[in-house]
């Protein structure tokens, strides 16, 4: 009879649920389970985050390290950075910039970032069937400089810090390369004419200068006639100076790098197309590293190593890639 009061009892208290001292102790396991589970689910929420922004600047790098180096395989001429010039006391090969600014070096006032080469023969951004580097619409590029080898009525490239001396531009001649304040001092022969450790690379009207419509004795445009025209007219088609140098050119603006592409439609409003008539956009953001160097090879065509480094403003997260291109290594 006990045992009977017994289990009656024992299934009324299990009726009216738990004690209070039961209900403290569900609530506060249950607290620290939710505690848990909502630390587990912040920290995979961060790890997402930064695996996020992680994944942002990876693809952002490789999609820009990709964007230079395939252009550079398919370019034919290096124009910047330049070799080292021995009359200056910092180097021109290598032009590294960073976020926030690295300080300059020797004489050079501010620590510029530059690439730039002659645009490849693939764009035609106006569906026309010419490639863009082709000014004339010959089937040639670049074969007919003018003075000004990049037609954009600036000293060296357009807007550029060209020598890597902290200024742009800062050449009194339109023809000069900005370096040794010369113009035309350096004609397309093969040979470092100036003494600055390049070749090549301020050639005049007359490319190779030697007197003669294109090269000397020779029928350059297989029409017949040797030596026709002008001594200014190189490819001898009857116009001068109508083919100039393209710069593609990829800098550091405020942590975003820019590609500035020459475009063949009259893109400033000018009247003409020349050399200032490109468009820039931005492949990369939030860069805090842009180093180009120009290393010397035997032969035609030197290789460029490149880094580009991107950092996430909010956590410091960075990225960092490093390669090497042959220049027309893809032609």
């Amino acid at each position: 009879m006990r045992h009977r009061s017994a289990s009656v009892s024992h299934r009324i208290r299990i009726a009216r649920g738990f004690t209070y001292v039961e209900l403290l102790v569900s609530i506060t396991i249950s607290a620290l389970l939710i505690a848990g589970l909502m630390g587990v689910v912040n920290t995979a929420t961060k790890t997402s985050e930064v695996v996020g922004k992680r994944n942002d600047l990876s693809q952002q790098a490789r999609f820009a390290m990709q964007r230079m180096t395939q252009n550079i395989a398919h370019s034919r001429q290096l124009l910047l950075p330049f070799n080292d010039n021995p009359y200056t006391n910092y180097p021109e090969h290598i032009r590294e910039q960073t976020v926030p600014p690295s300080p300059p070096i020797g004489d050079s006032t501010l620590a510029t970032a530059v690439l730039a080469f002659t645009l490849p023969a693939h764009f035609d951004t106006d569906a026309n069937g010419v490639p863009d580097a082709d000014n004339d619409g010959d089937g040639q590029i670049d074969e007919d400089l003018p003075e000004d080898i990049h037609n954009d009525f600036g000293s060296g490239v357009y807007g550029v810090d060209d020598d890597g001396d902290g200024g742009a531009d800062n050449s009194i001649d339109i023809d000069d390369d900005e370096r040794l304040n010369l113009e035309g001092e350096d004609p397309i022969n093969g040979i470092d004419d100036d003494g600055d450790n390049n070749i090549d690379e301020d050639p005049s009207a007359n490319m190779n200068e030697d007197g003669c419509p294109g090269i000397c004795g020779v029928d350059d445009d297989g029409d017949g006639n040797i030596d026709e025209g002008s001594v200014d007219d190189d490819d001898e088609d009857g116009t001068a100076d109508e083919d100039w140098y393209d710069p593609l050119v990829y800098f550091l603006d405020a942590g975003i790098l820019i590609e500035r592409l020459p475009v063949p439609w009259d893109e400033n409003s000018s009247g003409g197309i020349d050399g200032r008539d490109f468009v820039e956009s931005s492949i990369a953001e939030n860069v805090t590293r842009f180093r180009v160097e120009r290393v010397a090879t035997p032969g035609p065509f030197d290789r460029v190593d490149l880094t580009l480094e991107l950092t996430d403003p909010a956590n410091g997260e960075s990225v960092s890639l490093n390669t090497t291109v042959r220049l027309g290594g893809a032609l």
